[in-house]
């Protein structure tokens, strides 16, 4: 069976309402399960029951689509078609737990490994982003009205505010001196982290975001709402891949400088 993209993103945003119900009943639950994974991040019982209600949902839905996901990684299919969902069931773990209320579902199809479909829901802020190639960018807080978002038209470097993710993953990239270099090129500097620097971007309220120290699932849904909305998205060597560990997102105009001062 043949799928749009809209009927694609018809799903996404039905897994993100799903996921919602669950990890917001679990926000601040003083019987949270949390436990340490191999790599000493933090997973607790709504990321994986998250996760788990989202693969059940596309078992159904799309059964013949591929799977990557945080907590139970690389799903089989009996064909390569190409199609996979990415899934990070709650990115900002550590937020979640600590009850900071920056973390939230993303959710991503890619088709031959490019990101075509992505939703992002916070539901601690009661917003959620969307994004399908060609179907423009959207934005929803509570209730309202679906709007469409967009980058801003900041040309110049100094005019600029860019978001990192943290000090020590620059550093453990090698590129601390650069993001030292960029603090005293840009306007302001914020280290929002996670997946909501992205949103902002998307919407124009900061201008770049780069961050090091990433995995694909923490990427993918996040692509296609920032080129979507206007914006160029890319890993630090300007390259597209998924796996490099890193991404740089922009409104575009300061993309071609920002690789530039990231990679001399």
């Amino acid at each position: 069976m043949t799928f749009t993209l809209a009927d694609d993103l018809a799903v996404a945003l039905v897994l993100a309402h799903e996921a919602d119900l669950i990890s917001i009943d679990r926000y601040r639950a003083q019987d949270l399960d949390v436990q340490l994974k191999p790599d000493r991040t933090q997973v607790t019982d709504a990321d994986t029951r998250v996760e788990h209600v989202i693969r059940q949902h596309l078992a159904e839905a799309r059964p013949e689509d591929a799977i990557l996901g945080e907590e139970f990684g690389a799903g089989t299919t009996a064909h390569d078609t190409g199609r996979r969902w990415i899934i990070d069931p709650i990115d900002g773990t550590s937020n979640f737990v600590r009850g900071v209320p920056i973390w939230g579902a993303l959710i991503s199809l890619a088709i031959d490994g490019i990101p075509q479909v992505g939703v992002v829901s916070i539901p601690a802020m009661g917003k959620r982003w969307w994004a399908a190639t060609g179907h423009g960018a959207w934005a929803q807080e509570g209730e309202g009205e679906a709007r469409r978002i967009s980058v801003s038209a900041i040309d110049d470097l100094s005019d600029a505010t860019i978001s990192y993710n943290s000090l020590k993953h620059w550093d453990q990239a090698g590129r601390l001196d650069q993001l030292i270099d960029l603090s005293r090129a840009v306007r302001r500097t914020r280290a929002f982290g996670d997946l909501w620097p992205y949103m902002l971007l998307a919407e124009g309220a900061i201008d770049i975001v780069a961050e090091f120290d990433l995995k694909p699932w923490d990427i993918a849904a996040l692509v296609p709402i920032v080129r979507e909305a206007g914006g160029r998205f890319t890993d630090a060597d300007g390259g597209e891949a998924l796996h490099t560990g890193s991404a740089v997102a922009t409104n575009g105009p300061l993309h071609d400088e920002l690789l530039q001062r990231l990679t001399t």
